[in-house]
C-alpha cells in the first residue's frame, strides 16, 4: 500500500512509548491466560499504568505473578516492533473493531511486536522491546467482575 495516499485518524494522546509498547504485551498475555478480551479502559502514563479486564473471577497471587513473568520474559526477548497498513475491511475479519470511532480511517495502522502481538493502534511505541525496561505490577484490585492492574517500569537490569 502506497503510505503517500494514506489518510488516518488524528491521534488524540501522548503515550510514554515504553509503557504503551508494554500494554500491548499485558494485553495478549491476558488474552492468552484468560482468554478475555483486550482491556477497554486504559490509563498509560510514563510513572504508572493502569488497564482493566472482565473476569469472572479475581486471579490469584500465583496467576498475578505469572502475569508479570511472562509480560517480563515477552520484553526480555528483543523483539521487534513493527508496523504496517491495512484496509478497514482486511482488518475487521482478523481483529475486534469495536474499540475504533466511528469516523475511523478506511485505513488501519497495524502494530506488529514480533510474533506475539498484532493490532490496529495509532500510539506510539519502541522500535523494539529491549527499549521497554522491567515491567512490575504494583497493585491489583477485583471489583464487580473486573480486574485492575496497575504497572510501573523499571529501568534495564
Amino acid at each position: 500500500m502506497n503510505n503517500e495516499q494514506l489518510i488516518l485518524n488524528a491521534h488524540n494522546k501522548d503515550e510514554y512509548p515504553p509503557a504503551h509498547s508494554a500494554e500491548h504485551i499485558l494485553n495478549q498475555t491476558m488474552v492468552r491466560m484468560f482468554g478475555c478480551e483486550r482491556s477497554r479502559h486504559t490509563h498509560i502514563e510514563r510513572k504508572k499504568s493502569k488497564l482493566d479486564y472482565p473476569l469472572p473471577s479475581c486471579p490469584t497471587a500465583e496467576d498475578i505473578a505469572e502475569i508479570e513473568r511472562k509480560v517480563n520474559e515477552i520484553i526480555a526477548q528483543n523483539l521487534p516492533v513493527t508496523m504496517e497498513y491495512m484496509p478497514k475491511e482486511e482488518a475487521r475479519a482478523l481483529f475486534d473493531l469495536s474499540k475504533l470511532p466511528e469516523d475511523a480511517s478506511e485505513t488501519l495502522r497495524i502494530i506488529r511486536i514480533g510474533d506475539y502481538d498484532t493490532c490496529p493502534c495509532l500510539g506510539t511505541h519502541v522500535q523494539n522491546t529491549s527499549e521497554i525496561g522491567t515491567f512490575r505490577i504494583s497493585s491489583t484490585r477485583y471489583e464487580n467482575g473486573v480486574f485492575r492492574i496497575v504497572f510501573r517500569l523499571g529501568n534495564n537490569p
